[in-house]
């Protein structure tokens, strides 16, 4: 439900003034902000993130009776007036500076997302001053006025030409604890409810931070998409789990925006797209590799139909000494543009990135094709599992689409319930329906992680022996056409296995097995005694190129790859297909390391390349990538298919 003007993929960034940051509603210079908006719209810039302040839009202070009673809500000394903003307690004049900046993005077409109850800005609270040490996602009196500024502020606004969507607030779930789902839930419906009082037309994005599918989880995926139309990422490698472990230009954080972005979208069945990234400053990156991770994730989010990406922030605001500015480094050095308005690396990667889709012969990018889906379930690390599943399917060659087992089973020919944790991971009627698609002709792969299945040996034909606790880890190989691949991988607990019906692939230097296939009905499943998916997303260079566990993925897809049109023999490169019509198909081939790599692709019979949209040409289907980069090819069938 993305806006007409967001139907293909979109960027630009976060927007707070280049003079005053998050103080620019109180520090206010209409002419530097008109500079700005001037400057962001002449490089291209097609989206903006907004916020109005919450602290300064509604600055209601609280005056307290004798023995503490709440009395009223005044503006410091000054009792509210009658007017329909009084009634809130909204300032008008910061309303009508609103106003001001959006009529210049308009005349500058540039479109806002508007993000409403921002309370919580780059590590600080900003809070109306009479609500003050209330919890302000489960106070009710605090709710109470949040729905007021918000129904106020989208009638006010809501038939601006510049404002395409609204946002319930950044990273509303840092502005306080909530002690369940059901806390979560309220709050989310009351604030959505609340613009879709007054606006109807615009989509409601989430503008939520780290959200997880599990029943434990208080901020949950599934309820953000029961609530709005649209979910975000905003995936820092610093902030998230199991991202920060590998420099910022290689395949682990080259992937993570993509991944999470689709983790959300699939188990939500909502639009996601990436609202905020960036590298957070040169401690972390330099200026170049910076902009080698942006042209990558740029790439890869298009490529994997992820919506836009939005980079945090517009300009540098080192020269400032309020918090939080003053309290945290990373929050001075996260522009695109420095604070003599000269372009970062960055900001000249995404303007080239706008002038290659732009030319394209097609506006939008078809959806890639996706073959598996991967099932994430109950006890286990959900986003490090998915993660790590994402990324070694890439390695291997093909695409994953995400549920979570407390949806309806998806329809597919191939299954992944990877690092499978616990006795109750997957309830008795999921494990009944996965198993009939799999007698059907469709291919399971389970790897273990201390999970209990039912009637297992008659799914998988192995018997366990004997289960137990283990300090050290397995080590076992693999076969491939390239030779032998020694594998190590930690393992908490150790299964012992006695193969009834299941072929045995790989063994640990006792003879025990550890990956096995059998059949079932007209199926296959593939058992791996060991989470790799789940050691993975904690180990240290896990996805480099010395590492081969994405041997394991492209034993257990051969099945689907067969059916590829295109097929790699690079782990370090991603390939997606997107169908143009019945006899052409668009590849995009990434590169997720720092330096060129080399690629020979085999193509289906009667398939041939027929353009270089984007890259060198190939020479006898090979191909080089330079660093972090993308190719585009046309293939295209040729004779009888």
């Amino acid at each position: 439900m993305f806006h007409k003007d967001l139907n293909t993929f979109f960027t630009g960034c976060n927007y707070v003034a280049s003079h005053a940051g998050l103080d620019m509603w109180v520090d206010w210079q209409p002419d530097i902000i008109a500079e700005d908006i001037s400057q962001l719209a002449a490089i291209g810039t097609k989206v903006l993130r907004v916020f109005p302040i919450w602290r300064d839009f509604q600055p209601i202070h609280a005056l307290y009776g004798i023995f503490g009673e709440l009395r009223e809500f005044r503006w410091h000394e000054q009792p509210l007036d009658d007017s329909s903003a009084g009634q809130v307690g909204v300032s008008i004049e910061m309303i009508q500076r609103f106003q001001i900046m959006a009529d210049m993005a308009a005349e500058s077409n540039l479109k806002l997302i508007v993000s409403l109850v921002n309370g919580w800005m780059s590590g600080r609270l900003f809070v109306p001053p009479g609500l003050e040490g209330r919890n302000f996602l489960t106070d009710p009196l605090a709710i109470k006025w949040q729905v007021r500024f918000v129904k106020y502020f989208v009638e006010y606004f809501k038939n601006h030409p510049s404002i395409i969507a609204w946002d319930l607030g950044n990273e509303c779930n840092c502005l306080a604890h909530v002690d369940s789902a059901n806390e979560a839930w309220r709050w989310t419906a009351n604030i959505a409810d609340a613009i879709r009082s007054k606006d109807s037309t615009r989509p409601i994005i989430s503008g939520m931070h780290a959200l997880t599918p599990n029943r434990a989880a208080n901020w949950k995926i599934q309820h953000q998409a029961e609530l709005v139309d649209i979910l975000t990422t905003h995936p820092y490698p610093m902030f998230t789990p199991h991202c920060d472990l590998d420099p910022v230009n290689t395949i682990r954080p080259g992937l993570h925006a993509t991944a999470e972005t689709r983790f959300y979208a699939d188990i939500a069945s909502k639009p996601c797209f990436t609202e905020e990234i960036g590298t957070l400053g040169p401690m972390v990156a330099s200026e170049k590799n910076a902009a080698d991770f942006l042209r990558m994730s740029l790439f890869s989010l298009w490529a994997n139909d992820c919506g836009g990406l939005l980079w945090w922030c517009a300009y540098d605001l080192n020269h400032k000494d309020n918090a939080p500015y003053d309290w945290c480094a990373y929050e001075r050095e996260l522009g695109m543009i420095r604070r003599n308005r000269q372009l970062k690396p960055v900001m000249e990667e995404m303007i080239k990135f706008r002038e290659v889709i732009e030319s394209l012969p097609f506006k939008k990018l078809p959806p890639p094709i996706r073959q598996a889906v991967c099932i994430l379930s109950e006890d286990q690390d959900t986003w490090g599992v998915a993660y790590s599943s994402f990324v070694l399917a890439k390695q291997a060659g093909f695409d994953i689409e995400f549920q979570f087992t407390d949806q309806p089973l998806k329809d597919a020919s191939f299954y992944m319930l990877p690092s499978v944790c616990g006795p109750d991971a997957i309830s008795r009627r999921f494990w009944l329906k996965l198993q009939k698609k799999v007698h059907a002709g469709a291919t399971l792969y389970i790897s273990h992680d201390n999970c209990m299945f039912s009637d297992f040996e008659k799914v998988a034909g192995v018997e366990i022996q004997t289960r137990s606790h283990q300090t050290k880890p397995a080590v076992f190989s693999i076969e491939s056409s390239t030779g032998n691949h020694t594998l190590s991988c930690q393992n908490d607990f150790a299964l012992s296995l006695k193969p009834t019906r299941a072929k045995v692939i790989a063994s640990e230097d006792d003879g025990n097995p550890v990956f096995t296939y059998a059949s079932l009905g007209q199926g296959t499943v593939f058992f791996l005694t060991v989470p790799i998916e789940m050691f993975l997303s904690n180990t240290t260079s896990g996805f480099e190129e010395q590492n081969e566990f994405w041997r394991i993925y492209e034993i257990i897809a051969e099945g689907i790859l067969t059916e590829k049109v295109i097929r790699k023999d690079n782990p370090m490169i991603a390939v997606t297909e997107h169908p143009l019509d019945n006899e052409s198909r668009l590849a995009v081939l990434i590169n997720h390391q720092p330096a060129q790599k080399v690629c020979t692709l085999k193509l289906a019979d009667g398939w041939k390349i027929k353009d270089c949209l984007r890259g060198l040409p190939t020479q006898n289907n090979s191909c080089k990538i330079p660093g972090n980069d993308a190719s585009i090819y046309i293939l295209h069938h040729y004779g009888p298919k």
